[in-house]
């Protein structure tokens, strides 16, 4: 995850983000998330609103972008609830980061499955490429953090990159990866291993076979 430490709350930073306030698609989009929630339980926005927030600001910084106080206080007056409410809340799920990101987020999953199909390659791939785990490239361009599972463990190694996956990673192909994103094109989410469609068995799958593409319903070959 990305350091879990709150920004400090200095002058700069108020400078910078005291003004925070919803684009104007973003204000339409905020009510229609408040509008989900039954009356009188408005606060329960909080998650989708701090995810728009947080985006915002990643489209303004040209980041995945991140929770500064005073965006986090805007948020909780939105909502008419304390701040510390809201910073609980962001700093209990990590996918809210609380300090400055890099343009891609690089988030190596290292729990078991992981580890046993070969994420510290993945990990080390990353070093050589100038990212340290927790810190931000001088460039802007990178930030890596270590995860825990990730829910690819049937695909693993597996990274997380702002909000997509790739999957069955060698170190090659996640250098692939990263060139392209470095270029600036979009690389093929999910698994990178050619021919595999999901996480069906490498080689195809061996029963359920008429699923592979298609639903299928099989009750009547039963």
């Amino acid at each position: 995850m990305a350091d879990r430490h709150l920004e400090p709350d200095t002058p700069e930073l108020r400078t910078r983000w005291g003004q925070f306030a919803w684009t104007k698609d973003n204000a339409k989009q905020a009510k229609v998330i408040v509008a989900r929630y039954p009356a009188g339980r408005q606060r329960s926005a909080v998650m989708p609103l701090l995810d728009l927030a947080q985006r915002q600001v990643g489209a303004e910084t040209n980041t995945q972008g991140w929770l500064p106080i005073p965006v986090m206080e805007y948020v909780a007056g939105y909502l008419d609830m304390p701040i510390i409410r809201v910073v609980e809340v962001a700093s209990f799920y990590t996918m809210y980061n609380l300090v400055p990101v890099g343009r891609f987020h690089v988030q190596v999953c290292g729990t078991t499955p992981c580890m046993l199909r070969g994420s510290d390659d993945i990990m080390a791939a990353c070093k050589k490429r100038g990212m340290h785990k927790g810190h931000t490239t001088a460039d802007g361009l990178w930030t890596l953090t270590e995860v825990e599972c990730m829910g690819n463990c049937a695909s693993a190694p597996m990274v997380q990159i702002n909000d997509d996956n790739y999957e069955d990673l060698t170190a090659d192909r996640v250098d692939a990866v990263l060139d392209a994103l470095a270029a600036g094109k979009s690389p093929k989410a999910g698994t990178q291993e050619p021919g595999r469609h999901t996480v069906e068995p490498v080689g195809g799958p061996t029963t359920l076979k008429a699923m592979a593409k298609a639903n299928h319903d099989y009750r009547g070959d039963w």
